[in-house]
């Protein structure tokens, strides 16, 4: 019997929502799991789970134990690295979720050096530009931006993220440069995303306007977009990170640079019993201080 154990594979199952999910995260068997986690309710007393063949629902109780286990695996993890002499030491593997574009601008070259300051730190990284669930994929920091949903999430800012209006000087030689957001029904844009309806921010005399746009092109991947913006096919709105160079060597030219919009938020999101991970603070405190003067 070791409750320890028993209380991460608890844990492990709340976070994943599953026993399958939980189990692979955790490099166990299915029918080890369950049984650990039989063995436990019967030792407790009490029913922690109820099972059903869609999905598993925590009782009250099992929801009080979840808390108060996330409370003591934490200190217990803050303990060992201090009896082991780690100090301010990271020491462990940090799971990451980043967006695709974001992390090759910034994260190829950053990562590699974040790794030689901490030596005993090991990460995992996915990338996707798709929303991620922390809790059920096991997340232990995600990287996000733009405006985050309320959630039992923690979130710290990291830094300032500009976008711009812009295409390429052959299309606006062609179809003449905007001059104001309104303008931009008569030409063809290049939204980012795949909802029936893109609204593009802008900032007019102080205020924020909203418009929707449209164009024979959309994506979900900013250098698919940047790449057709070169080629002539519209006007996108990307950030700076993803059309930067672009912009340099002139095959993009911004527009409507006096109706720019805030910057958007880039922030580090974890999950609650995270809060004392040392790898996670320290990555977050790495890119705060990488990337203080905006990405």
């Amino acid at each position: 019997m070791n409750p320890f154990e028993d209380m991460r594979i608890f844990c492990q199952v709340m976070d994943s929502g599953s026993f399958t999910a939980a189990a692979e995260q955790l490099g166990l068997s299915k029918q080890f799991v369950s049984r650990r986690l039989i063995q436990l309710e019967e030792r407790l007393g009490v029913r922690l789970l109820n099972r059903s063949t869609r999905r598993l629902d925590v009782t009250p109780l099992g929801q009080s134990y979840y808390e108060s286990a996330l409370r003591l695996l934490s200190e217990v993890e803050q303990v060992e690295q201090g009896i082991a002499g780690q100090n301010n030491e990271p020491r462990g593997t940090l799971r990451l979720s980043a967006p695709l574009s974001f992390a090759m601008a910034h994260l190829s070259s950053l990562l590699p050096l974040f790794l030689q300051r901490h030596p005993h730190v090991s990460v995992e990284v996915d990338l996707s530009d798709r929303p991620v669930d922390v809790i059920s994929e096991g997340y232990d920091l995600v990287l996000r931006i733009g405006t985050l949903e309320d959630s039992t999430l923690i979130a710290r800012r990291i830094a300032s993220v500009q976008r711009v209006y812009c295409a390429s000087p052959d299309y606006l030689a062609l179809r003449g440069t905007p001059l104001n957001p309104e303008d931009l029904t008569g030409h063809q844009c290049l939204p980012y995303g795949h909802g029936r309806q893109v609204q593009w921010r802008f900032q007019a005399k102080g205020k924020p306007q909203t418009l929707n746009v449209n164009g024979r092109l959309r994506g979900n991947n900013g250098e698919l977009l940047r790449e057709a913006a070169i080629a002539g096919l519209g006007i996108t709105y990307l950030p700076t990170f993803i059309v930067d160079e672009a912009l340099q060597d002139g095959r993009l030219q911004t527009v409507l640079d006096d109706f720019a919009p805030e910057p958007l938020t880039l922030s580090a999101v974890y999950p609650q019993h995270r809060q004392r991970s040392r790898p996670v603070q320290a990555l977050i405190e790495f890119l705060r201080e990488q990337l203080a003067s905006g990405c």
